[in-house]
């Protein structure tokens, strides 16, 4: 008599190799940020209408403007066509606004200004168009130096009404000289040989996924355009180059032209 022969078990299932949805921590705040991984078998992801970049290893960067809305959405399409939705809500802050009775007017820059601008301003958006690969956007971040804040992110003059431009950085005040490092690894991709009219002597360093550092006013740059940086290391002097009422550094953040509160990424003052 024969035996029937059983069919082996079918192997089980592999498991994903990783997430099977987002998974972030940060600032869920205006002027905020945070960093993640995409689930497994992402093809492509978004920050709200934004597009997301993400490394090999799914791991991800993104941010919130200044005047982000109180609702937005992670999401991911995978290779199967699968999406995935990551509902997230953005906390909004009280800015610090100052009404000024003046008009608007007044600060209506020349026809000569604006001419003198334009290629500055030309430089400044093609620098943080440049994607060096640096991996500095996965550290915490430092102070570049530390002293006095005389100036914090988002504060704005109101004019009789209309709203002037907010303030896009934080200003540490400290004497002519005084020596700042980079906040994290980056590849400097705007290193000014002469003053820029409003920065003075800028300086522009990509962290990577889109986000970098700008320090303004500086007596002295102490790194060139494309070199590589490392956290800690001393990358320029503080001065009061440009349009400036005394010696400070202004450290401003940006992700993909939004503006973001370094104050988010580094925590107080030590």
């Amino acid at each position: 008599m024969v035996q029937p022969v059983q069919a082996p078990a079918p192997p089980p299932e592999p498991r994903p190799a990783g997430p099977t949805t987002f998974l972030f921590q940060g600032e869920l705040t205006q002027g905020g940020w945070i960093r993640g991984q995409v689930p497994v078998g992402t093809v492509s992801a978004q920050l709200g209408e934004q597009a997301l970049s993400f490394a090999a290893d799914g791991r991800f960067f993104a941010a919130f403007d200044r005047d982000a809305g109180p609702q937005t959405v992670l999401s991911a399409t995978l290779a199967d066509g699968t999406r995935i939705e990551s509902p997230l809500t953005i906390s909004p802050r009280a800015w610090n606004i100052e009404n000024i009775n003046a008009s608007p007017t007044a600060n209506v820059p020349s026809a000569e200004f604006t001419a003198r601008r334009r290629p500055e301003l030309e430089r400044i958006g093609a620098a943080r168009e440049i994607d060096t690969g640096s991996s500095g956007w996965r550290q915490d971040f430092i102070w570049p130096v530390t002293g006095r804040i005389s100036g914090r992110f988002g504060s704005q003059r109101v004019y009789r009404g209309e709203p002037g431009s907010y303030h896009s950085g934080i200003d540490v005040a400290q004497p002519t000289g005084t020596p700042y490092v980079a906040p994290a690894d980056g590849v400097v991709v705007l290193a000014a040989e002469t003053p820029f009219t409003l920065e003075g002597y800028l300086l522009i360093i990509d962290h990577g996924m889109g986000l970098n550092s700008a320090f303004l006013h500086s007596s002295e740059l102490l790194v060139r355009e494309g070199e590589a940086v490392k956290q800690g290391q001393t990358i320029g002097r503080i001065g009061a180059t440009g349009r400036a009422t005394g010696p400070h550094m202004h450290w401003g953040l940006m992700w993909r032209g939004l503006r973001l509160d370094p104050l988010l990424f580094t925590g107080p003052m030590p």
